[in-house]
């Protein structure tokens, strides 16, 4: 049973990519001004949110790992594991969007790059968490759990910057779709497109941050079981 609902659930995350696809490409209109580049707004934005998203689960995880690894060993370890999972799979969307906004950027500003508030914070938020992700990979001994977590919620502090980046400066990356100024927001022919990708794209996510808990949490149990053995021995 509960692999048929692995199955369901990859078969409808499958179908909704393909329908945001359907959406973005062939429904919305082109752009007024920017014309065809405009459609990377469907994959641009709802990458940020998953990203987003993914590193605050990160950031539950590390406070949750250092509140309970004294006195709850199991709800440490399981804490960790969705630490770990959120800032993997985060930095996955987080490249995405680095990628989707030079791309967007090139077309729109005639650069590349610039080094202005927003796209600035956010390159910083990338180097963080690829730095937690080396921290992870490399250093070994007991304290690197913890020294993950607290590394963790450091970089965790940095997405709220991004996200209000171009509400506290002025910069060059375009304004909020939603929430911004009165006339920046999008035009009600390309609202759907964009929530249907925003939905496909948060079930994607999903599904791959299940996949790597579930590996991170397989290795736990692999781990515990070859310490427990070697004391045994």
């Amino acid at each position: 049973m509960k692999n048929l609902a692995i199955v369901l659930y990859v078969l409808v995350t499958l179908a909704l990519l393909a329908w945001g696809y359907y959406q973005a490409i062939y429904v919305a209109p082109n752009d007024a001004m920017q014309g065809e580049i405009f459609r990377i707004i469907y994959y641009h934005v709802p990458s940020w949110a998953v990203a987003f998203t993914f590193f605050g689960l990160s950031l539950v995880g590390s406070i949750g790992f250092l509140a309970y690894r004294r006195n709850f060993p199991d709800r440490a370890q399981i804490a960790d594991a969705l630490a770990l999972a959120g800032a993997e799979v985060g930095v996955v969307f987080c490249t995405v969007g680095l990628t989707t906004g030079p791309l967007w950027g090139r077309r729109a500003w005639g650069i590349w790059w610039t080094w202005d508030p927003r796209l600035t914070t956010t390159l910083v938020l990338w180097l963080i968490y690829m730095s937690y992700l080396l921290l992870r990979r490399f250093v070994a001994g007991p304290q690197m759990q913890t020294l993950a977590a607290v590394f963790g919620i450091f970089g965790a502090l940095d997405v709220p910057i991004v996200y209000m980046s171009n509400r506290w400066w002025r910069t060059q990356h375009p304004a909020p779709v939603f929430g911004g100024a009165p006339g920046s927001g999008m035009a009600p022919s390309m609202v759907h497109p964009f929530l249907w990708n925003m939905l496909a794209w948060f079930a994607w996510g999903v599904l791959i941050l299940a996949l790597r808990y579930r590996v991170e949490r397989q290795h736990q149990k692999i781990a515990a079981a070859e310490a427990e053995a070697a004391l045994n021995a």
